[in-house]
């Protein structure tokens, strides 16, 4: 068998196999969420490659948008996020989003999560980058982790949910076009299981690992989106990454995110000689769109030769800014940064993952009994660029509406789970490879060739040095986590190099200098990329 399908040898017959109903690999919001979503007679098992409290959903800090202002509406929201998208979203799957915000964000209430409120039963909205209108509800500014605790909390409880941590997905376990499995590795026991079920769905969140300055975790190395394309589903629209425009940059931080609502409040972007620039790049200044930000942002950091910038939101008392921002005051002033009277040294990293595996608005993919959602899916809702907090609300609408599609997809107590065992043999060798100094060498040039600003010179350079490493890891033995991630890493960074030399045009996230203008003509049209 080729090298390329499955990242290790094995024989179906030597593996412990285990039964669920449903697998869902990811801990973040969009798999916990959809585990509660599916109706309680079936059986479900949650991976998670870490502690279920680890997750790129926890570090969410802005929050979630949904129209529930009487100056609002759906219809708003829709043409906000269709403006951002920058001409790519998929019209129904944004109208689906914005049409059922509201029913879910109830729902995350009975299930006790706490949102800010004015008075004692209107939740408190703020506003943020590209929205027309103050629609996003928060819980101080850790809304993520508000969320994702109350929901792993509630998630606990269930008899038919199973939590396996420390367990890594290495691979789909396919038979002809249907997806049997996830074959995992468990890091405690070193062993490997075989988890078979009639649908997997995979919430495993985005990429932004590949890149050195990010606001994600570690363990967002793209695993799920790997794993699909090897297994043979479709990715699409990988080449636009999003960087957000505000992260901390100290010498011993640079991945703290401040969220886009300090800008939403009020706060001002300043260059390091303290002036005001946005208004010279975008009619809406600090509240444009993230990718007009960043690259403003870029721009101003090269004319001044500066590796940062500065938010500035001096004119907000103390006070105020420990009771609506108590998680950003408290890191910023650890770093010796008193908001209330500093300014605050920002500099954009990679953020967040447009592209993913090419789903409907089901969930469902290419590949039979394979869906995914969240960060890790790609439905068209945020097309070339995302609106601000619809990140979470993403993973709630289309994790529910996978959970309603269990029940048409497996019928209990009929047609068992059909499962043939097989041998995987393939040419991998052992190699003596520092994985660590590879992984820093890809980050590193994805971080500087295929970044904010990209253009065809620095694309085909890093096409050539990833293809090396490529090549140079296809064939080799695989062991442990380090290895699968760095497989993944390489995989996702060839991938999306690939995409954006492709795309001659520059549209929402994805810039290049060659080709500044955007061509509807030629380029109004996502690009899929797939092993067939």
């Amino acid at each position: 068998m080729e090298t390329d399908r499955y990242l290790i040898d094995f024989d179906t017959k030597d593996i412990e196999k285990q039964c669920y109903d449903v697998v869902i690999i990811g801990s973040g919001i969009a798999g916990v969420y959809t585990a509660l979503e599916i109706p309680k007679d079936y059986n479900v098992l949650i991976l998670t490659k870490e502690t279920i409290e680890i997750s790129n959903s926890v570090l969410a800090q802005g929050g979630i948008a949904v129209s529930l202002d009487k100056d609002d509406s759906p219809g708003l929201h829709f043409k906000d996020t269709i403006k951002a998208g920058a001409g790519l979203c998929n019209e129904e799957s944004v109208w689906v989003l914005v049409n059922e915000a509201a029913q879910n964000i109830e729902t995350l209430c009975e299930y006790g999560v706490e949102f800010d409120k004015e008075g004692i039963n209107r939740l408190s909205l703020t506003r943020e980058g590209a929205h027309s209108k103050r629609r996003i509800i928060h819980a101080g500014d850790t809304t993520g982790k508000e969320v994702c605790d109350k929901l792993v909390s509630v998630v606990r409880t269930k008899e038919n949910v199973k939590i396996k941590e420390r367990t890594f997905a290495v691979d789909l376990i396919t038979e002809g076009d249907a997806c049997k499995g996830v074959l995992a590795y468990d890091e405690d026991t070193s062993s490997y299981i075989l988890y078979l079920s009639k649908m997997v769905i995979c919430a495993t969140g985005g990429f932004s690992k590949l890149y050195s300055y990010t606001t994600n975790p570690e363990v967002a190395t793209g695993d799920g989106a790997a794993l699909a394309y090897r297994a043979g589903a479709e990715l699409m629209d990988l080449e636009f990454i999003q960087f957000h425009p505000t992260v901390l940059f100290h010498p011993e931080n640079k991945s703290f995110l401040i969220s886009e609502a300090v800008r939403g409040e009020g706060a001002y972007l300043r260059n390091v000689n303290g002036e005001k620039f946005m208004p010279q790049y975008h009619e809406l200044a600090e509240l444009a769109p993230r990718d007009i930000v960043s690259r403003a942002i870029f721009n101003e950091m090269q004319k001044t030769k500066s590796s940062n910038v500065y938010l500035d939101i001096t004119f907000k008392d103390k006070e105020y800014l420990q009771k609506r921002f108590p998680k950003i005051y408290e890191t910023c002033l650890s770093y010796g940064i008193d908001m209330s009277k500093d300014y605050i040294p920002v500099a954009p990293a990679a953020h967040y993952c447009m592209g993913g595996i090419k789903t409907d608005i089901y969930g469902r993919t290419n590949i039979k009994g394979l869906y995914a959602c969240g960060e890790a899916a790609c439905n068209g809702i945020h097309g070339a660029n995302r609106l601000a907090s619809n990140s979470l609300l993403e993973g709630l609408v289309f994790g529910r509406k996978i959970g309603f599609e269990v029940q048409s997809v497996i019928k209990k107590g009929k047609e068992p789970l059909e499962f043939n065992d097989f041998s995987v043999k393939s040419k991998r060798v052992s190699k003596a490879i520092n994985k660590e100094e590879v992984k820093s060498e890809i980050q590193n040039i994805m971080t500087k060739y295929v970044g904010i600003i990209r253009d065809r010179g620095g694309l085909l350079y890093a096409k050539d040095k990833i293809n090396e490493y490529y090549n140079a890891v296809k064939d080799m033995e695989n062991h442990g986590i380090e290895d699968f991630e760095l497989q993944n890493i390489i995989l996702l960074s060839k991938l999306v190099v690939e995409s954006a030399l492709e795309r001659e045009e520059s549209r929402g996230a994805h810039y290049r200098m060659d080709f500044p203008e955007t061509n509807d003509v030629k380029w109004k049209k996502n690009i899929i990329k797939s092993k067939k």
